[in-house]
């Protein structure tokens, strides 16, 4: 955090005391970690997803509170639930994917309701920058009927994070506080107080009619539901997180979360109903707001959350002059001033004739010579979420199908189910990296195992959740605490790590194998063996560590008398590339000493001492 300058607000001010703060630059999520902790959070749990990640790795750096890793966002939030129910305030995060893992526990818990302050912090990604979908959670909040609180910047998501809390002890209610990846990763301005409040755990009493979700109670706190619904909905007509801001009347705007400050940007002249609340929406102020405009607009992106709400409600709204929205995506002020026909501002021409800059694996990462023999076997791949996803690009394009966490597993097992490696006379090879297996893969695994299934499946062991930022994960125990502490991974206690060949040999996994993942030939040997079986089930641990926390380095090798077949180039490492003449070069700024591109040399021409 930044510290800019001291000031007193006049809206801090109790009586004659003034409050010091001080002016940070923060993000989204630093504003939400420093708000929840100033609202007296006790406990946080999630599990890292960007764009919500950096909130609890912020919140855990604070003091008074505790803060974990779970293994995936179902439990998360069931710990959340459990500290709340048992009377201290809890923050839970998770992108937007999560909470279809919490789901589960989330539709309950709207039901039961809290006991202290409980929050969900839901982070969006419109543009999928780093994943599979841009679903939009707001719905979650509307399917529960539990409050969701939009801010559209960083000062109101330092605001609503502590005012979420309130209005769960207010309601008796899971509160979702929703951002998407903008809010979450822009730094803006923050007016910060820097003062926690002592907040004292609430008595925990034993009422089993409001937590115990059989069918008899589940009916009652539906009804309970169905009057703070009423509550709710009362309260968001008269919430100032709701306002009308009055100007040209010609046009007005209902909007909330980032796309507030981008129509502020766009269109600076038009009346906006800024919306702070996105569940209950206040259908009064909506109608109000109507009434008072010539025409009314809703802009927002991904999905018409809005614009299908306010339609149902009976307002009117008009269609855009310059044609409609983009149905997907992040909306920018340059979709909104082209929606209403006004002339975007010159830019300068974009730069022509950059090279491509595609993803890739990292120079030395432990994933990349498993896919190259997975593309030379020309192996069905069901692939997983992590950075290994990289394998159905070039150079591998070695892997057919990656849908969500732990799917790689189960799909494995219903290819073979389809007899698709017999009709096509390629091997199935489910692929799952070591984050993801703790997630959900043990369950898909156990799945496989419990029905018979054959076949090979690939445990992609780099000591890390590497593609959120190298957090813990159970494999290789560390935890959030040691993650703050700046513990190093690879050297964490044996007692606190998953044993990957003791749990599969313990759930009935015919064949374990631990290869190391930078040994060519082990690789290839190995896959060999474990796809040769036609009547067992192989599971083989590829084990070497990812090179964000492993950062030694070997000496460079060198090249001599090049034959320019380019098999070392088909391995995709950043560090070779070719010169003017076609052989292949080494560039020194890049390559580790991996010894990678040796081992992919059929004639021997790259050696390293």
């Amino acid at each position: 955090m930044m510290l800019f300058t001291e000031f007193v607000s006049p809206l801090m001010q109790s009586g004659s005391e003034r409050i010091v703060m001080s002016k940070q630059l923060l993000s989204g999520n630093e504003a939400i970690a420093q708000g929840a902790w100033e609202a007296g959070v006790a406990v946080g749990a999630a599990y890292p997803g960007t764009p919500s990640t950096e909130t609890l790795e912020n919140l855990v750096k604070k003091p008074d509170v505790y803060c974990e890793w779970a293994p995936n966002e179902k439990v998360a939030l069931e710990v959340g639930l459990g500290s709340a129910m048992g009377g201290v305030r809890s923050l839970v995060t998770m992108k937007h994917v999560g909470v279809n893992v919490a789901a589960d526990p989330f539709m309950s818990a709207a039901n039961t309701g809290v006991n202290a302050g409980l929050v969900l912090l839901a982070a969006d990604d419109p543009s999928c920058y780093s994943s599979q979908n841009e679903q939009d959670s707001r719905y979650y909040a509307a399917f529960g009927r539990i409050p969701c609180l939009d801010p559209s910047d960083s000062q109101e998501a330092y605001e609503m994070a502590q005012q979420a809390f309130d209005v769960s002890e207010q309601f008796d209610t899971v509160v979702m506080l929703h951002e998407t990846m903008r809010i979450a990763h822009t730094k803006t301005l923050v007016n910060v107080v820097g003062t926690r409040t002592d907040i004292e755990p609430r008595p925990y009493e034993s009422r089993p009619e409001k937590f115990v979700m059989m069918p008899a109670n589940a009916v009652r706190r539906t009804l309970a539901a169905n009057d703070r619904e009423d509550e709710l909905i009362a309260w968001a007509e008269e919430t100032p997180l709701n306002r009308v801001e009055m100007r040209d009347t010609k046009v007005g705007i209902i909007c909330a979360g980032a796309l507030y400050v981008h129509v502020r940007e766009a269109m600076p002249d038009a009346s906006v109903l800024k919306l702070g609340v996105t569940w209950p929406l206040p259908p009064a102020k909506i109608a109000a707001f109507a009434a008072l405009v010539d025409e009314v607009y809703v802009v927002e992106e991904a999905n018409p959350y809005l614009e299908t709400r306010v339609r149902a409600m009976g307002v009117q709204l008009a269609e855009f002059p310059g044609g409609r929205l983009p149905r997907s995506g992040e909306i920018t002020p340059a979709h909104i001033r082209a929606a209403f026909g006004v002339a975007d501002p010159a830019h300068l021409p974009a730069a022509e004739g950059l090279p491509p800059r595609p993803p890739a694996f990292c120079a030395g990462c432990p994933h990349r010579l498993v896919y190259v023999e997975l593309r030379r076997i020309k192996a069905i791949v069901t692939g997983d979420i992590g950075c290994y996803t990289l394998g159905a690009v070039a150079p591998f394009r070695s892997v057919d199908s990656v849908i969500d966490m732990g799917a790689s597993l189960s799909m494995a097992h219903g290819m073979e189910l389809a007899g698709a490696s017999e009709r096509t006379g390629r091997p199935v090879v489910g692929v799952i990296g070591d984050s993801t297996f703790a997630h959900s893969g043990i369950t898909s695994l156990l799945g496989t195992v419990y029905n018979g299934g054959k076949g090979t499946l690939c445990i992609l062991d780099n000591r890390t959740t590497a593609m959120t930022g190298t957090q813990g994960n159970p494999v290789n125990g560390v935890t959030l605490t040691d993650q703050a502490a700046r513990v190093n991974p690879l050297d964490v206690p044996a007692g606190k790590q998953l044993d990957l060949v003791k749990l599969c040999e313990a759930i009935g996994v015919d064949e374990v194998q631990v290869v190391d993942a930078q040994n060519a030939a082990a690789i290839r040997q190995a896959l060999k063996e474990a796809t040769s079986h036609t009547d067992m089930l192989s599971v083989i641990i590829f084990k070497a560590p990812c090179r964000l926390i492993d950062r030694s380095r070997g000496k460079m090798p060198t090249i001599h008398d090049c034959r320019r077949c380019g098999r070392c180039i088909q391995i995709g490492c950043p560090a070779l590339g070719r010169d003017e003449t076609g052989h292949a070069v080494i560039d020194p700024n890049q390559c580790i000493g991996c010894n990678q591109c040796v081992q992919s040399c059929p004639f021997g021409c790259i050696e390293q001492e």
